[in-house]
């Protein structure tokens, strides 16, 4: 009878996990929809670097005010109805930047996007949270991290296969079909996204108890700790692939593919973070150590002294250590979080992500336009360094604030 239980239990976990990281891995697909077509979109519209970039930061701006607003509304209306709206919204776009005639018509459509993207992280973890057991959240995190950077990878593959066999409107228009396809497969499995009702009714605080959680210095520090992250990872979304041309003098479609192996080993990476979050209590601990290599790493990368095969590996390298680093991130917000707030603190925090990512794409387009291409990993090093300080001090926050509760 145990046996029974516990195989169903799996199950249901297995499911709910499955569905969640299908619809983050579409959030994260759409965090590209612009930057893998800029080698078609920099001509069409006669654009600088910088305003290329600039059409990430509205993405990301507009995500991140919403990603914080979005928390309070997934818990006052349960993260399932919020996630159907999002990935709507991602397909919208993409209808709509495919219709675009003006650089006015692009910024549109990145805002429209970037509505969609802002309820992803709290709506997930918040369905994560409540649906799966506790033994396989850590394994539910690895997963969920494991799916958006196979979104990440995707992404560039399949817009430049598109636009360079039809063209950059055509790829949007493929691209749309993506998220309302997964929109009609969470329909489906709507049962097993439903709102914990235990949970709900633990979480209906009295009034003026909502904003609480933002008086924890740990919150803040977790979103220093995105914001940082993220302003790396924006550098290496946007123009990697650019630096890595004109460094090593590969071909787009080589550096591209490096862009790839980053994503992919990043993804492998989160695979076993999952297994040493899971058996680790010091998840800012298991954090510095993966960014200090992976830091190390972008800087002999700018250096320019291994031949372009050894940076394609670098590259991976690089994304295998961040990727370690991302179960332990997801857990070490949990341990920081108040109970029964899951989407507001997730929101809050996750909004740091993309502030940073849309501060990032300005300031390496910048340094693309000063041809500086071996500062945009320089730079990728220093916020990861500075990060490892970030997330230190919210390990040493928690457990500071779990021994004076005990």
């Amino acid at each position: 009878m145990t046996s029974t239980v516990s195989t169903a239990v799996l199950r249901e976990d297995a499911r709910v996990i499955g569905l969640v990281g299908l619809a983050h891995g579409v959030s994260h697909f759409y965090h590209l929809i612009l930057a893998g077509l800029f080698p078609w979109l920099k001509p069409a519209f006669h654009l600088s670097y910088s305003e290329l970039g600039l059409l990430m930061t509205v993405f990301f701006v507009i995500s991140g005010i919403g990603q914080a607003l979005a928390g309070f509304v997934v818990d006052r209306v349960g993260a399932r109805r919020v996630l159907f709206f999002g990935v709507a919204m991602l397909g919208v776009s993409a209808l709509a930047l495919s219709a675009a005639t003006s650089y006015t018509m692009l910024m549109l459509g990145a805002l429209l996007a970037g509505v969609g993207n802002s309820i992803f992280h709290p709506a997930d973890y918040t369905i994560l949270n409540q649906r799966v057991s506790k033994q396989r959240l850590a394994h539910g995190f690895s997963v969920h991290g494991i799916s958006g950077n196979i979104g990440w990878a995707a992404a560039p593959l399949f817009l430049t296969s598109v636009a360079a066999l039809a063209s950059w409107r055509a790829a949007l228009l493929w691209a749309a079909v993506l998220p309302f396809g997964v929109l009609a497969i969470l329909f489906l499995n709507r049962h097993a996204l439903r709102p914990d009702p235990i949970v709900q009714a633990k979480a209906d605080a009295p009034p003026g108890a909502g904003l609480d959680f933002l008086r924890l210095p740990q919150v803040w520090m977790c979103f220093a700790f995105f914001l940082l992250t993220a302003i790396a990872l924006g550098g290496i979304q946007s123009f990697a692939s650019a630096s890595l041309v004109k460094l090593y003098g590969m071909s787009l479609q080589l550096a591209t593919s490096a862009y790839t192996a980053y994503m992919l080993a990043s993804a492998g990476g989160m695979l076993l973070g999952g297994f040493v979050g899971a058996r680790s209590k010091d998840h800012d601990r298991n954090i510095a150590i993966a960014f200090a290599l992976a830091a190390l790493l972008a800087v002999l990368l700018s250096l320019a002294l291994v031949p372009a095969w050894m940076a394609f590996a670098m590259m991976g390298l690089i994304g295998f250590f961040s990727g370690v680093a991302g179960p332990s991130r997801d857990l070490m917000i949990r341990a920081a979080a108040p109970k029964n707030a899951t989407g507001r603190v997730y929101g809050v925090v996750y909004s740091g992500l993309d502030s940073g990512l849309a501060i990032g794409p300005l300031l390496f387009g910048a340094l693309m336009d000063a041809n500086r291409p071996s500062w945009v990993f320089l730079c990728i090093a220093l916020f990861q360094a500075l990060a490892i300080a970030t997330a230190v001090g919210v390990g040493g926050n928690t457990r500071a604030m779990q021994l004076k509760n005990a």
